[in-house]
């Protein structure tokens, strides 16, 4: 028999008896991919640390040449967002991710022994992914799940499904040719919230990852698994009257355009004290956001941004701004990176999480009264705010006030993750259930051995 011939029976036989789609982790069935990531896993925790770090950094290897034709692939099939920026989405993902290194050993001696804190793996994970960020978002937990120890199945939004199984496939090979283990991470060929039900509570599901908000995250969290999830958000940015106007402009349009502001942490609604907020925006334009020019206008737009529902537009999330200008009927000259506009604290477009380069400003009479309305504006997400200004105390004060996952200060959000700020990067940002910036350590057990009346050398 030929290798082609041979290499067609196995197929077959993957699909009609694993429920296997493709060669690489692609399952029909999911009791079928359950199995093979169980059988996976075992085979997995037997390696080394070093041996898992061959295998992410196969897999950064593999992926890296890749963000181009990922991003567009993405951007084709969601139809939301901008192939550059996907681009930079994903390759800062496979670069800044954390790997083994973050599994940090805690250790104390004394007169009665040793104590080690060690990470260890959960076991199988259940990763459920948005249709906002699907390359970056499942590239970075994939790393930080294996270098845990863990293997994992994707199950992707149903508008990303084409995406994930090739990006799937192609970490499967990697992990395939550095290690020769299959299966370690799988998706599904197709995608629902049944099968995110079904998979979530299958008993060898050991943590489920929930990275979005709404009904997911409130099924996890009922799934009586270990669960990790992303809460809702509504990033706010206060800027005050001792701000560089023209830096903090630079920086808010630069959040809220990257991908046509679908990421979690970008810049949706402004607050700014009255002697900035006029400057602010003549500075926004500059950096090339498109003023709207009337409240009429800014009818139009909220108009046909929310719906009659009271809620965001999902046909104009991800969309650029010259296409929602179009949709409102105004008018623009060139191509602008946003839609910016004075509204009171109370626009739906100021408190609802609308993913479109569209930022209301709103003005407040001094920093504390801008303080109070961005804490109203954020409700208590904690996820994401900015501040602009040069008062040291205020930096502080906001800080401690605003009590969120990702807090930056005089630059762009996506500094806080890592995107032209210092340390790591990550997609999954657990403001449900506490653990922030999530990273390897975040999907490890803590684990207790002592070793008693030995090993203090003091």
């Amino acid at each position: 028999m030929d290798e082609d011939r041979f290499d067609k029976l196995v197929r077959k036989i993957l699909r009609e008896e694993f429920g296997i789609y493709g060669a690489n982790g692609v399952c029909r069935d999911i009791n079928a991919a359950v199995d093979l990531s169980m059988k996976a896993f075992a085979r997995y925790a037997a390696l080394s640390l070093d041996e898992r770090a061959r295998v992410i950094r196969g897999i950064r290897e593999k992926l890296s040449p890749k963000a181009v034709e990922f991003a567009r692939m993405s951007a084709r099939e969601t139809l939301m967002g901008v192939v550059e920026d996907k681009a930079e989405k994903i390759s800062l993902a496979i670069e800044k991710t954390p790997g083994v290194e973050d599994l940090v050993t805690e250790a104390r001696t004394g007169d009665r022994g040793l104590t080690l804190t060690e990470l260890s793996a959960w076991g199988v994970i259940c990763a459920i992914h948005p249709c906002t960020n699907p390359c970056a978002t499942l590239i970075n937990n994939t790393i930080g799940m294996l270098a845990a120890g863990n293997a994992v199945i994707h199950i992707p939004h149903p508008r990303a499904g084409e995406t994930t199984r090739v990006l799937v496939e192609a970490i499967s090979e990697s992990i395939r040719e550095t290690c020769g283990i299959e299966n370690l991470v799988v998706t599904l060929y197709e995608s629902s919230m049944a099968a995110a039900d079904e998979l979530m509570a299958h008993p060898d599901i050991q943590m489920v990852v929930a990275t979005g908000s709404g009904g997911v995250l409130r099924d996890a969290m009922s799934s009586g698994k270990k669960v990790i999830g992303a809460g809702p958000a509504n990033p706010v940015a206060i800027v005050d009257e001792t701000a560089d106007a023209e830096r903090a402009a630079r920086s808010i349009v630069e959040g809220a355009s990257f991908d046509n502001n679908l990421m979690c942490v970008t810049e949706k609604c402004v607050v700014a004290v009255n002697d900035m907020a006029h400057r602010l925006i003549e500075r926004m334009e500059s950096a090339g956001a498109r003023a709207l020019s009337s409240a009429a206008e800014a009818r139009s737009l909220t108009h046909v941004a929310i719906t009659g529902e009271g809620l965001p537009n999902k046909a104009l999330e991800g969309r650029s701004a010259p296409e929602i200008l179009d949709a409102a009927g105004i008018s623009f000259s060139g191509s602008p990176r946003v839609a910016v506009f004075e509204a009171e604290k109370e626009s739906p477009l100021a408190v609802l999480e609308a993913k479109m380069p569209v930022v209301p400003v709103v003005r407040a009479r001094d920093f504390t009264e801008a303080l109070e309305f961005a804490l109203e504006i954020e409700q208590g997400f904690r996820h994401t705010a900015v501040i602009h200004s040069r008062e040291i105390e205020r930096l502080s004060l906001a800080a401690k006030a605003m009590q969120t996952a990702v807090f930056v200060k005089n630059g762009p959000s996506l500094a806080g993750i890592g995107m032209g700020g210092e340390g790591e990067t990550s997609f999954t940002i657990a403001t449900a259930t506490g653990e922030g910036l999530t990273t390897a350590r975040s999907f490890a057990r803590r684990r207790r051995c002592a070793l008693v009346e030995s090993f203090s050398i003091r």
